[in-house]
């Protein structure tokens, strides 16, 4: 598969910006199918520059909002619009969204659109990448859930993906197919033929606060008491309350830490964004699943962990590329916005790590997520479990 990435800074001005994407594509070699896919920042009219993109480009596009974005070329992208455009003779893509998603229909619709873009494909998928929305409120569905649900229709293909972000408003989040735009849908690319996709994800939380409490009762990513008191109370016991209800930009460099334990026996540490307090019932909901009667702590970001990632990321890719076969060219990212916040003044440096090291043959684009989507592997059995993550950085090479 062929690959490559595009960026045009202008967003106001959707005929200039279509003219500078078409100008920077006009070299590349266009094979039998082709897929786009597109991070954007919040204020683009996704919908008119679509309309322009289609005029020439005939093939799906996808993709959704970030709190920004980088490329191989460009590095740290604050502002403006980044394609990746993939290209093949022998893979085929299958492109579709479903509509709004909520706790009452995700699976049913989620289940009918797999059906129909499956039904598409001339063989089984070898990989689904996926972008959604997040957790606004105690109807919204959890990473987890989504992931998990894809994963099960699929038979275990690899997901790779994310959330789509904003400016931690949640009002600005949009998810993107060809002409729909949706706040919580779910965009999925099927992809069939010569792919083999590798992965690699880095936690970047290294050391934690002595905050640790065993989870008495949740509900899928609502938890509703942590030992003896309600969610909320144990927060107001730590002085860590917060009086707003959406609380996602309060704690998000605060994360919650917990292990993760599988049937297998394969146990996994991941971290948990909260995004919202309910007073009335006591309770607080995460960006992903909190398993009842695992313990809670909170973990410690810092800038040094967050540069160290890109690092390891790089490394163990290597290794994967070394010990797989097959010849790679691509390069997607999803990290976690977080560790672009942990970062501060030096916003840059992942995104500049990246660009330094990466070999000039690979193209490469990347988002800041609320949250990454990406295949882990189990640490007894060795087996590939889909996973949902936070302050995570992933990375895709096929």
């Amino acid at each position: 598969m062929d690959s490559t990435t595009l960026y045009t800074e202008e967003i106001d001005d959707l005929e200039e910006s279509a003219a500078d994407l078409f100008a920077q594509a006009e070299s590349f070699a266009f094979k039998k199918n082709t897929l786009a896919i597109i991070f954007m920042e919040e204020e683009t009219d996704y919908e008119g520059l679509y309309a322009l993109l289609k005029e020439r480009w005939k093939f799906p596009v996808m993709g959704c909002t970030g709190m920004a974005s980088f490329t191989g070329k460009e590095g740290y992208c604050d502002m403006g619009i980044s394609v990746m455009l993939l290209t093949a003779d022998d893979c085929v893509f299958s492109v579709g969204m479903t509509g709004e998603l909520d706790i009452a229909n995700y699976k049913a619709r989620l289940a009918a659109k797999y059906k129909e873009l499956n039904a598409a494909l001339p063989e089984k998928e070898k990989l689904i990448i996926s972008f959604g929305g997040m957790v606004t409120s105690e109807e919204t569905v959890g990473g987890d859930d989504l992931v998990d649900t894809i994963s099960s229709l699929s038979g275990g293909v690899p997901v790779y993906g994310g959330t789509a972000a904003d400016g931690f408003t949640s009002k600005n989040i949009k998810v993107c197919c060809n002409g729909s735009v949706t706040k919580n849908g779910q965009v999925m690319a099927l992809v069939s033929g010569n792919i083999n996709p590798r992965f690699v994800y880095v936690n970047s939380i290294e050391n934690k606060s002595s905050f640790s409490y065993q989870v008495t009762e949740a509900r899928g990513n609502q938890v509703f008491r942590l030992g003896l008191g309600s969610f909320v109370e144990t927060l107001e016991r730590e002085n860590m309350e917060s009086e707003k209800t959406d609380v996602l930009g309060d704690y998000i460099l605060s994360p919650f830490i917990l292990t993760v334990t599988k049937d297998t026996g394969d146990s996994l540490e991941v971290a948990r964004s909260l995004s919202v307090l309910n007073r009335q019932n006591g309770s607080g909901s995460f960006l992903g699943a909190v398993p009842e009667g695992s313990v809670l702590g909170i973990g410690v970001i810092s800038r040094a962990d967050v540069q160290k990632a890109v690092g390891l990321a790089l490394e163990g890719m290597r290794k994967k590329l070394e010990d797989g076969g097959g010849e790679c060219k691509t390069i997607l990212c999803v990290t976690c916005c977080a560790r672009f916040l942990a970062l501060a003044g030096n916003k840059t440096a992942e995104a500049d790590a990246l660009k330094e090291r990466l070999p000039p043959s690979f193209s490469l684009m990347g988002m800041y997520s609320y949250g990454e989507y990406c295949p882990v592997t189990g640490n007894v059995t060795g087996k590939n479990y889909n996973m949902f993550h936070n302050f995570t950085f992933t990375m895709m090479a096929f």
